[in-house]
């Protein structure tokens, strides 16, 4: 793990430089659901004091990436078919909301900024690069969230967004075919640009529908193969008692 010490931006308190590279250890994948962490070890890694991490650490739980188990222990939450469920759905509320509100104040300004965001997706989905669609995709609805303007919903799907980042690092509900895309999108971003409202609210709502059903597809399928394994929790840190099992077989 890189130290917090590397970030180049300064002049940030050292607690939000120590919460941006611990963010992205989780969405990067590096941190993974279920990991036990506790303060000291963090604290002696990024080089940082057991208060600033503290602080780091509560920020993080603040944004739903992190939560507290015990007084100095930290623990990444488990992923289910309900949080994908409630993250989607709560996604696609505060999305046609947005939706709404870009199409009824867009600016020339904002119809160019979307435009871009909205062919910066379109070279992704030609590169055949899921990450990359991913990362496009996503930038393309934060997009209109911020020219709506409207602070407080920025806020919130701010925080939203980390979420959903950290289910689809460990998730495969995101893989479908890359071509329906482009076309998945374009009618929100052309009912926005058309000023329909109405419409453009439908579209975004409608739009997460589908990623409900994938993210449940995705967890029910993670859960059905471990099923002929022993129920052991399959982390990192619990590989040994399979070794165990085929030794005590094997006797």
């Amino acid at each position: 793990m890189k130290s917090a010490r590397s970030v180049k931006v300064d002049r940030r308190p050292l607690d939000w430089r120590a919460a941006d590279v611990l963010r992205e250890q989780i969405l990067s994948g590096k941190l993974v659901p279920g990991q036990r962490i506790t303060e000291a070890a963090l604290a002696a890694q990024l080089e940082v004091s057991r208060g600033t991490l503290r602080a780091a650490l509560r920020s993080l739980a603040h944004e739903g990436l992190i939560e507290q188990v015990a007084y100095t222990k930290w623990r990444l939450p488990e992923l289910s078919n309900g949080d994908a469920w409630e993250l989607y759905t709560l996604r696609g509320m505060l999305e046609g909301m947005a939706a709404h509100l870009a199409a009824q104040h867009r600016t020339q300004d904002c119809v160019v900024t979307l435009t871009a965001a909205f062919e910066r997706l379109v070279t992704a989905v030609a590169s055949r690069r899921h990450a990359r669609v991913a990362e496009a995709d996503l930038a393309l609805h934060k997009t209109i969230v911020a020219i709506t303007g409207h602070q407080r919903l920025i806020d919130q799907y701010h925080l939203l967004e980390q979420q959903v980042c950290h289910y689809i690092v460990h998730s495969n509900a995101l893989i479908m075919d890359l071509n329906q895309i482009v076309s998945e999108h374009e009618p929100i971003v052309r009912a926005i640009i058309a000023g329909d409202a109405v419409k453009a609210e439908r579209l975004a709502r409608a739009h997460n529908a589908p990623e409900v059903e994938r993210a449940a597809a995705a967890m029910a399928q993670e859960q059905v193969e471990p099923a002929t394994e022993p129920p052991i929790r399959t982390t990192r840190s619990k590989q040994r008692p399979k070794a165990a099992t085929r030794a005590r077989k094997a006797a």
